[in-house]
């Protein structure tokens, strides 16, 4: 059934606005989402009614907001179809949780002469967590080669993974090109070589659903602010057996059952890698995101999005001397590109004075431009919200900035 858009726009009230004169044309998404107004609604409510530290209080406000923050674990954990929800960790977000992971695997299994497997398509924040552990372990990071229409070359597999490799770190859906990973056969042919695999599911998560059951991933992290939740929270998904054999990332707090100056006992799952005073409100926020995820519907929701894309996509070829990047047909709503010798920046900053927001530059992402042989790319990203109509005031606001800047 197709989304109702103004049912859907209705709940976002950052859209009500305009810029420079011009109302708001919003394609910034894939560095974050706007928020409904349920999710600031909870923020603002936690903080007015509850706002009390959880677990370890006896308090009435305590004890509420420990069992929401609860509930909301579980919700998560069902979100993803989680075997267990002590299998689901709250982080700032995915950048803290794949440093999380990395850090705490590098200690629990890697060692001088080891491996670690990555691809060209990451995002810096599943790069540098990566080469930050390989430094300090002694060992090698090798990377997955990208084709030119931005999919990767998984014929390298076969020989890029062997009897050193003791994780791949891939991402799910790229933030600069919007391409799909196969994570299916990716992570099966890992296992297949006993190779543990974490899925950078930042842009995954908003776009299509997520079972991490079915894709039989270790780990699975993502951000509540790319899935219309708030900022400064974020979720790591890891299999119950290796996150026990894994030590906590961080100590103090909720992380630890006794503490002497000789010794401290660290606590069980999920507590062990939840040190510190959690960002309560943020979970109880990413919760009603996801509620209105699912009231909405993933599948509409997709369906939605594959059609701006397609549909922004025929409207751009026809605006002249425009490239694409990422032409590979297994893709999502987003589209970068480049208009001739037209610095990304100049256009961006036009746009923006028209009232149009989109992103310009590398994207945390200067692996992969470089392999295109650019510095960055105009990139354009769609959620649910976005309309057909404000494709056409993009498209038409694009010819005039490029006519300036000719």
């Amino acid at each position: 059934m197709p989304l109702n858009m103004n049912n859907i726009r209705s709940q976002f009230p950052a859209l009500n606005q305009k810029v420079y004169g011009k109302q708001l044309v919003y394609l910034d998404n894939a560095a974050t989402t706007l928020k409904p107004q349920c999710v600031i609604d909870e923020i603002k409510r936690y903080y007015s009614e509850e706002n009390s530290n959880i677990h370890r209080g006896a308090h009435y406000l305590s004890q509420v907001a420990t069992e929401a923050y609860e509930n909301a674990r579980h919700h998560v954990a069902s979100y993803l179809n989680a075997r267990l929800h002590s299998e689901i960790l709250f982080v700032r977000g995915t950048t803290e949780g794949i440093n999380l992971v990395a850090s705490s695997l590098g200690r629990a299994f890697v060692k001088k002469g080891d491996e670690v497997l990555i691809s060209a398509l990451e995002h810096h924040s599943n790069i540098v967590p990566w080469q930050m552990m390989c430094e300090q372990r002694g060992a090698t990071l090798r990377v997955i080669p990208m084709l030119d229409n931005g999919s990767l070359d998984l014929s390298q597999l076969d020989t890029l993974i062997n009897e050193k490799t003791k994780i791949l770190a891939i991402t799910h859906i790229s933030n600069a090109l919007g391409i799909i990973n196969p994570l299916k056969d990716i992570i099966d042919f890992a296992h297949s070589r006993n190779v543990p695999v974490l899925v950078d599911g930042a842009q995954g998560i908003v776009h299509t659903s997520v079972d991490v059951q079915q894709l039989d991933c270790d780990f699975y992290c993502f951000s509540g602010h790319k899935i219309y939740g708030p900022m400064g929270i974020g979720v790591v998904y890891g299999k119950q057996e290796l996150l026990e054999q894994m030590p906590p990332w961080q100590g103090g707090g909720e992380m630890i059952k006794d503490v002497s100056f000789e010794k401290t006992t660290y606590n069980d799952l999920p507590f062990k890698f939840e040190a510190g005073t959690p960002n309560v409100a943020g979970v109880l926020g990413l919760k009603k995101a996801l509620e209105l995820i699912q009231s909405t519907g993933m599948e509409a929701i997709r369906q939605h999005e594959d059609h701006l894309l397609d549909y922004a996509t025929e409207q751009l070829m026809q605006v002249p001397d425009i490239k694409i990047f990422g032409t590979h047909p297994k893709k999502t709503g987003v589209i970068s590109f480049l208009s001739g010798e037209i610095h990304p920046y100049d256009l961006g900053v036009l746009l923006d004075k028209m009232g149009v927001a989109v992103r310009t530059g590398h994207h945390c992402a200067q692996p992969l431009m470089e392999r295109f042989g650019i510095p960055g790319t105009v990139r354009a990203s769609f959620a649910m919200y976005t309309t057909t109509d404000e494709i056409d005031i993009f498209i038409q606001s694009l010819h005039k900035a490029i006519d300036m800047l000719k």
